[in-house]
């Protein structure tokens, strides 16, 4: 599997861009959100993705964040949602967006998705809900004041640029935080000191 491919972006196109890797040229399909963000051709650029298999071809799909990645793997893990239909999706809403509208169940909202109608947008909020709302959920337990909520959302953040998932990074937040009301909130509550307690979670997988 290809995580994630380091190297030039030699031209984009309107879907995605042709990235040289040690003098291998990878086509990689991107939303239009992520390719209006790239870099000019000729410069460095590190792409996380997304190898779709199939028997007649071997596609990959590039973004700019793990969790835009992470996002697109869990929708076309929805009925009627293919990975054309994914990156439409994060072409018209960044993940934060997109979290709202499946949060909030506005299927008017999620209709504005090209190929997106009424019963595809309500089967998207039945199966993305649960998933996608405990994606970037930051634990309000007792005894963790909103300052260390607030550096835990920096660690969380810092963990999916690292390569992990969100389950991952939701998971190692979790213990963090019940390690912190533990303890009353005593200890170090900088972002650098949570990461080095959730990168020790981690380890310990």
């Amino acid at each position: 599997m290809i995580g994630a491919v380091s190297g030039i972006l030699v031209e984009t196109y309107p879907d995605g861009a042709l990235v040289d890797v040690a003098g291998v040229g990878y086509r990689v399909h991107s939303p239009v959100s992520v390719v209006s963000r790239l870099p000019s051709p000729g410069r460095k650029l590190r792409l996380y993705t997304h190898l779709h298999v199939r028997e007649d071809a071997l596609t990959l799909y590039g973004f700019t964040t793990a969790e835009e990645r992470d996002l697109f793997e869990i929708l076309i893990g929805v009925n009627g949602i293919g990975p054309k239909g994914g990156l439409a999706v994060l072409s018209v809403y960044a993940p934060d967006a997109l979290r709202r509208a499946i949060l909030g169940e506005d299927v008017d909202a999620l209709t504005l998705i090209p190929g997106v109608g009424k019963k595809t947008a309500s089967r998207m909020i039945l199966e993305l809900k649960e998933k996608i709302g405990a994606g970037d959920a930051i634990p309000a337990l007792a005894g963790t004041t909103a300052v260390v909520r607030e550096a835990l959302g920096e660690v969380r953040a810092a963990l999916l640029q690292l390569g992990y998932s969100t389950t991952e990074a939701r998971e190692a937040i979790e213990r963090v935080a019940a390690a912190k009301a533990e303890t009353n909130g005593n200890g170090a509550a900088t972002v650098e000191a949570l990461l080095k307690s959730a990168l020790k979670e981690l380890g310990q997988r």
